[in-house]
């Protein structure tokens, strides 16, 4: 019951700054979609007029639109923790009889219902602008959660850095260039040792198997799927260990109000 009070105050808090902010919604939506575009019609002059990308253009779009949604996840705990602390209000969340690990997930999980209506906008523009419709069989929820939970696994060990160091921008820029590599290189045509490595890398098989799902209309392979599931359950449960570590970490060190 208490669970459910917090998740309906924090999704009520994310659906306030939403409708307060609309100039920020709108203004990443038009980003992302443009970059996007922008890419697309430049690799179409640089191809000539016989360019015919088919599925792989698909499944660019997959790994692109995936990207986004894991970056935002990626940038959820940390991004908080900084704000809060920018605010002054970084303690009282660590006070809250709830648990700081259980405040930040549940509003991380609030604020991404949000954002999936800003990324199946940017989906849907996408898809319209280059003309290339995705398949989406409801099985795909499956791989999704397997990527869903890797990421905030992640996030949470982001987050652990933020709580330690407080400044960790230049960080995130590099762990959000190597997100674009883990989510849009094909990892599920690796074969041999590189095939193994593929299924040790956070949410790499989750996102080949969407790819193969809705760019390629394949269906779903349940081995895979296992892999995939699996792993989003360690990177979870890691990210986890690490945030609480780092929670009892700074408290020691008294650092926790610091900025």
């Amino acid at each position: 019951m208490n669970g459910l009070k917090l998740f309906s105050a924090e999704l009520r808090r994310a659906w306030i700054q939403f409708i307060r902010y609309p100039a920020e919604a709108i203004g990443g939506i038009f980003i992302i979609t443009s970059l996007f575009y922008g890419l697309f019609l430049g690799a179409k002059y640089v191809a000539g007029p016989g360019l015919q990308l088919g599925d792989r253009l698909d499944s660019i779009i997959v790994g692109y639109v995936l990207w986004s949604l894991v970056t935002f996840i990626l940038f959820s705990v940390a991004g908080t923790l900084q704000n809060e602390a920018q605010t002054g209000t970084l303690e009282q969340l660590f006070i809250t009889p709830y648990g700081a690990s259980r405040v930040f997930l549940t509003r991380a999980i609030a604020d991404l219902f949000i954002q999936f209506v800003l990324i199946s906008s940017i989906l849907i523009l996408i898809m319209t602008l280059t003309g290339r419709y995705l398949a989406f069989p409801p099985v795909l929820i499956l791989p999704l959660s397997s990527v869903i939970m890797g990421a905030y696994g992640m996030s949470f060990a982001i987050g652990s850095l933020a709580l330690l160091l407080k400044r960790i921008q230049q960080l995130l820029g590099i762990f959000q260039f190597a997100l674009l590599f883990l989510l849009s290189v094909p990892s599920e045509t690796w074969t041999g040792s590189m095939k193994i490595v593929g299924l040790f890398l956070p949410m790499t098989t989750g996102a080949g198997l969407l790819r193969d799902l809705m760019a390629r209309q394949q269906p779903l392979d349940l081995t895979q799927l296992s892999f995939a599931l699996l792993n989003g359950a360690v990177y979870f449960g890691l990210g986890l260990l690490l945030f609480r570590w780092a929670e009892r970490e700074t408290k020691r060190r008294g650092r926790l109000g610091g900025y």
